[in-house]
């Protein structure tokens, strides 16, 4: 400002120590409040003129660097709270994104004033990998934060990211060793986060849980330094990227057609470290600290990422388990436990809540399940893992299926892949047996996968927190009662778990 229209025009944090007081003035106990803040100082440090494009770099950093602890709290709380609102959900995931955002265009702003070559650019030289690091850190945390809500892919953002890494690569510092904030020592590179946005796309994000897709991102992490990035095709390659195309890394089919700006990626000596990891989860029960997984990691979870990590990662693309045969037909669709139990109530009449019916299109089957678009997503139940009824339009019965991958084409739209779990499922009464091993009067309702009285096993789909470990339950069915002896969860969703029973068929004397 030009305080009574003289003197030099100014910023508020046009010195150093002025810039410093006013970051560390901000109050810390609301973090929505405190970026909020700071995204007003961050917008304010790019867009005024009068800053050179050192100065301007230095007070960017110095911003970016205020915010990560509120970052930090603020991704926490997300991904280890087990059940937000609606809207405080969306709150967080925008405030983490929108910061993200911000200061992508900050970074990249700063180096294009150095590739543009303006007024002080030399002064830049010296400062421009911790530059691309943070840019190319922003932009592929943005696009993780779009993943979690399995948005559409962003072919902008890759663009923006394959432009400033060619940059890097062209003025030979892509491979230079910088620290990117002081609270992190350990070294990284512009190569190394380029890597960690190529192989977070190649890692399926769409099959992973939000939780899943972070631990993901610090396997990732861990591993960036092994991972190969070559100029020419290779037989342990298994994916590739085009520098001047404005799109996400594609799996290798066949080698594409030779071009200088073609990158390939090969995690062959990753793969080593991950079985590695998996026989040692395995046989220890936990999960190795260094690894920065977190303390409240559970085993199973940390297996199940690796396992999902390994298969797409190999040279060799997963293969289908079934052949997928093209189908077009209109499924109605029944979500969460009690959707699902209500459609299974009505004997194939939909005579219950319409809200927890929509219309989808399938558009393949296979002996596994289904995949299918969603013409109009509804609220913000679809998830990974969450658990659905499909009835074929013209059917009666009801399949039960998960959700196993999910992809946003636009905010309204999108499609799914469902595992199929029953094609025949009934709903039932069990009753529960207390501690004693005696049959309580409570009884709880569930839905039986297997029907068929001759399978050695029962699989239930119970009510989340109705199962107690080592539980067993009675059930009476057609004129027989059965003791179920409990074999094991097999899986656990938002709203319901999947446990295996051993069936026994009990004396009707006793």
């Amino acid at each position: 400002m030009k305080l009574l229209g003289g003197g030099k025009s100014d910023h508020p944090m046009a010195d150093a120590r002025e810039a410093r007081k006013i970051l560390d003035a901000i109050p810390g106990a609301d973090p929505f409040k405190a970026l909020e803040d700071l995204d007003h100082w961050l917008e304010s440090v790019r867009t005024w003129e009068g800053f050179r494009p050192e100065h301007r770099a230095q007070l960017a950093q110095l911003v970016d660097e205020a915010a990560q602890a509120h970052l930090r709290r603020l991704q926490r709380d997300y991904l280890s709270s087990p059940r937000l609102s609606r809207f405080h959900e969306y709150r967080l995931w925008a405030a983490i994104r929108e910061w993200y955002r911000r200061s992508a265009i900050v970074f990249a702003t700063c180096i294009d004033a150095y590739v543009t070559r303006q007024r002080g650019w030399e002064d830049l030289k010296h400062g421009m990998p911790v530059l691309t690091v943070r840019a190319l850190h922003a932009l592929a945390a943005q696009m993780k934060w779009q993943y979690i809500r399995y948005a559409p892919s962003d072919n902008f953002l890759w663009g923006l990211v394959a432009r400033i890494y060619a940059f890097a690569e062209n003025r030979e510092y892509a491979r230079t060793k910088v620290v990117a904030y002081p609270s992190i020592q350990e070294e990284t590179s512009p190569e190394q986060e380029f890597l960690k946005a190529v192989m977070m796309a190649a890692s399926s994000p769409a099959s992973l849980l939000p939780a899943e897709i972070e631990l993901a991102e610090r396997l990732i992490a861990h591993f960036a330094g092994s991972f190969k990035l070559a100029l020419e095709y290779q037989p342990d390659v298994a994916y590739w990227i085009d520098l001047a195309a404005s799109q996400p890394p594609l799996r290798l089919a066949r080698p594409p057609q030779r071009a200088p700006t073609l990158r390939f990626f090969a995690a062959s000596e990753v793969l080593k470290g991950l079985r590695q990891l998996i026989q040692t989860v395995k046989s220890t029960h936990a999960v190795p600290p260094q690894l920065g997984l977190g303390g409240n990691c559970e085993p199973e979870i940390a297996l199940r990422v690796l396992g999902h990590l390994a298969l797409y990662w190999s040279p060799k693309p997963p293969e289908r388990k079934a052949a997928r045969h093209r189908v077009k037909s209109r499924l109605a669709a029944a979500h969460g436990f009690d959707g699902v139990l209500a459609a299974l109530a009505t004997s194939g009449e939909v005579q219950f809540d319409e809200n927890r019916v929509e219309s989808w299109i399938v558009e393949n089957v296979s002996a596994g399940g289904f995949g299918a678009s969603v013409p109009q997503i509804k609220g913000e139940w679809l998830k990974i893992g969450s658990l659905v009824g499909l009835q074929p339009e013209g059917g009666t019965n009801w399949v039960l299926g998960v959700v196993r991958r999910f992809h946003r084409e636009s905010l309204q739209q999108g499609t799914v892949g469902i595992q199929t779990l029953a094609r025949a499922a009934q709903a039932v009464m069990v009753k529960l047996q207390n501690g004693q091993g005696e049959t309580g009067q409570n009884a709880e309702t569930a839905i039986l996968l297997n029907p068929d009285d001759t399978a050695p096993e029962a699989q239930l789909l119970l009510r989340d927190g109705v199962f107690v470990a080592g539980q067993n339950l009675e059930l009476e069915r057609d004129g027989k009662r059965y003791l179920l002896l409990s074999a094991g969860v097999v899986e656990r969703g938002e709203d319901y778990e999947l446990v295996r029973f051993r069936r026994m068929i009990r004396d009707s004397g006793e």
